[in-house]
């Protein structure tokens, strides 16, 4: 048949080895990726795979996960950011970036921030007052939620009705404040 076809001998025993080692091969990689949480790589999978009696290089293990379409959970993007229904209210901007204020406590701004410290993310809001740059509150925290913000009005001195706006980047506008109510 080999030579009605015009071919050699060893290519046709290469083939028909060739193929059958990879088909044995394309299953014991999906078995132990699927048995592992599909969480294992081609380092891992290589290492398996010489458990098993398979000698089989990184780069061929890698093509066979792709053709297969085998991607490692780590290896996929864990932070996925979500949006909040209280960022999307349409609100006028009422600041226009006039920075320069002739009136006390009129315009307050705040944007919170973090710092790390001692191997753990704290989170600092503090509330600067634009008619003279001074910080008039501020508070730190473990978490960045809505008690930050409330601490950090907590340590105002004077009378929270005096601030007439209150504006952060976190919200894309102005909002205006009323006495006793934090927005």
């Amino acid at each position: 048949m080999c030579e009605f076809l015009q071919i050699s001998r060893s290519t046709f025993y290469y083939e028909t080895k060739a193929k059958d080692n990879d088909d044995e091969i394309t299953t014991a990689i999906v078995e132990i990726f699927k048995a592992n949480r599909k969480a294992y790589g081609t380092r891992t999978l290589k290492v398996k795979l010489q458990e098993q009696g398979y000698t089989v290089s990184r780069r061929r293990i890698g093509r066979i996960m792709k053709e297969q379409g085998l991607v490692s959970t780590y290896t996929i993007a864990q932070y996925k950011p979500h949006k909040t229904a209280c960022n999307e209210a349409i609100t006028a901007n009422e600041l226009k970036r006039e920075f320069d204020q002739t009136e006390a406590k009129r315009f307050v701004v705040s944007d919170p921030t973090y710092v790390k410290v001692q191997h753990k993310w704290h989170y600092i809001c503090v509330l600067i007052d634009l008619f003279n740059r001074e910080i008039i509150g501020h508070s730190a925290g473990l978490h960045k939620d809505a008690a930050l913000l409330s601490c950090a009005f907590a340590t105002v001195e004077g009378d929270l009705s005096d601030i007439q706006w209150f504006h952060t980047d976190r919200v894309e506008a102005s909002l205006r404040i009323r006495p006793w109510t934090i927005y």
